[in-house]
């Protein structure tokens, strides 16, 4: 049994406020995926942007080069294709396009059948005072816990 790989991007949250969330498979070569079971993957300043055909596709998203792989090793910041539905993909693109948003790579993790998949968010940037909203709560809830804990 394989160790479960979940990277985060952690920012993501902070930075932007999730309206909807899809899980994307992602077209791998094969030193990529060896690399992303080894946990040496980065996705914190990855975005997502559709091409001239509709295709998605991850940009910016760091999988380190394999340690092992010769000259079949892999590009660590190349354009990594998106797989979803083509309804999903009209879908999101005509949010990107009209409403403005943007779509961010959330989570990277793998399945049960060792597929490498894309937790991506259709976000909306947020405000300098919603960060300081969502800092100013993540504090209270922190010291709401400690105060539990010494009660308990």
């Amino acid at each position: 049994m394989q160790p479960k790989i979940n990277i985060r991007n952690k920012k993501a949250r902070f930075e932007y406020e999730i309206l909807d969330t899809y899980v994307a498979g992602i077209q791998l070569t094969g030193t990529e995926i060896k690399s992303i079971r080894a946990s040496k993957a980065r996705i914190t300043e990855s975005f997502c942007e559709f091409n001239d055909k509709g295709e998605l596709f991850a940009i910016n998203m760091f999988i380190e080069e394999y340690i092992n792989g010769n000259i079949y090793n892999h590009k660590p910041k190349s354009e990594r294709r998106l797989l979803l539905n083509k309804r999903e993909l009209k879908k999101l693109q005509k949010e990107v396009q009209n409403v403005g948003l943007t779509i961010i790579p959330l989570k990277l993790f793998l399945t049960d059948k060792g597929w490498a998949k894309l937790e991506i968010g259709l976000a909306k940037g947020k405000k300098l005072y919603d960060k300081r909203e969502t800092l100013k709560d993540r504090d209270s809830k922190r010291n709401l816990d400690r105060i539990k804990k010494i009660y308990k």
